[in-house]
C-alpha cells in the first residue's frame, strides 16, 4: 500500500525514496521472496529513518517491561484522545538511540494545526512517562526526548502562535542578530523579565494540563494498557 508508505515518509527526497526501495528490495531478496512485500517497506522505512536494529543490545526482562509500558502509554493515549494522529506502529526493538518507538501517521497532509491537535500531541508525548508513573510506580530516563519535543511545542504555542489566553495574540519570538559575537546567544528577547516568567508559567501550565489528560486516559484504560504491554513483550512489534 504505497499510500501508507507515502504518509510515513513526509519530506523524503527522490534519493531518499530510492534508498528506501533499495533497502526493501534487499530485504526481500535475503528472505527469498519473489516480490517486495509491505513488511519489507516497513522494515526499510524504519532502517532509513531510525537506523539498523540493535539486536545485539540485550535488554533485561525488567527493562523490556519498562520500554513496553512506556510505548503502550503513548499508544493508548493517542488511541483515546480526540484530535491526535492515529497509531501506525509500536515497537520495542532498539534502533539507533531509541529503545522503542510509537509511530503515528496522519490520515491527510496537514498544513494548519489547531490548538486542540497540538494539545493532544503533547499529551501523547507525555503518555510514556505517565504510564511508567501510573503502572510501575517509578520513572526512568527514557522520556528525555519526549519532554524536549513537548516543551518546544508548548513554547511555540505561547510565543509564536498566540495560543495562550493569558499572553494574548502576540509574538514573543526573540529577535535574531546575525552580527552577534560568537560568545553571545545571537538572539535578543523583545520583552521584559516579568513577561519571560509569565511565558515560562504558561508553557508549564500547557504541559502539565496535557500530562493530567494523559494520566486520566491511562488510569481509565489500565486493562487495554495491560493487553498492549503483554502483546509487545510477546511480539516486539505491533
Amino acid at each position: 500500500d504505497l499510500s501508507v508508505v507515502a504518509r510515513g515518509t513526509p519530506g523524503f527526497s527522490g534519493a531518499d525514496l530510492a534508498n528506501l526501495v533499495n533497502e526493501a528490495a534487499l530485504l526481500a531478496a535475503r528472505l527469498g521472496r519473489k516480490g517486495v512485500a509491505m513488511e519489507d517497506f516497513e522494515f526499510a522505512k524504519d532502517k532509513v529513518m531510525m537506523g539498523s536494529e540493535r539486536r545485539s543490545l540485550i535488554l533485561s526482562e525488567q527493562d523490556k517491561k519498562i520500554v513496553a509500558t512506556h510505548e503502550a502509554g503513548h499508544a493508548v493515549v493517542a488511541s483515546f484522545i480526540p484530535d491526535a494522529d492515529p497509531i501506525h506502529k509500536i515497537t520495542i526493538v532498539p534502533r539507533g538511540m531509541a529503545l522503542g518507538l510509537t509511530q503515528q501517521l496522519p490520515m491527510d497532509d496537514k498544513y494548519n494545526y489547531s490548538k486542540e491537535y497540538l494539545e493532544a500531541e503533547i499529551a501523547v508525548m507525555l503518555g510514556g512517562r505517565t504510564a511508567e508513573e501510573t503502572l510501575i510506580g517509578s520513572v526512568t530516563t527514557g522520556a528525555g526526548n519526549d519532554f524536549e519535543k513537548a516543551t518546544e511545542m508548548a513554547r511555540n504555542m505561547v510565543v509564536a502562535w498566540g495560543m495562550s489566553e493569558k499572553m494574548g495574540p502576540l509574538s514573543y519570538r526573540a529577535e535574531s542578530n546575525p552580527f552577534a559575537a560568537f560568545w553571545e546567544s545571537g538572539a535578543r528577547a523583545q520583552y521584559s523579565e516579568e513577561t519571560a516568567r509569565e511565558i515560562d508559567e504558561e508553557v508549564k501550565c500547557i504541559v502539565l494540563a496535557a500530562q493530567e489528560k494523559a494520566r486520566e486516559i491511562i488510569s481509565a484504560h489500565k486493562e487495554q494498557m495491560g493487553r498492549v504491554i503483554q502483546a509487545l513483550l510477546d511480539r516486539e512489534v505491533l
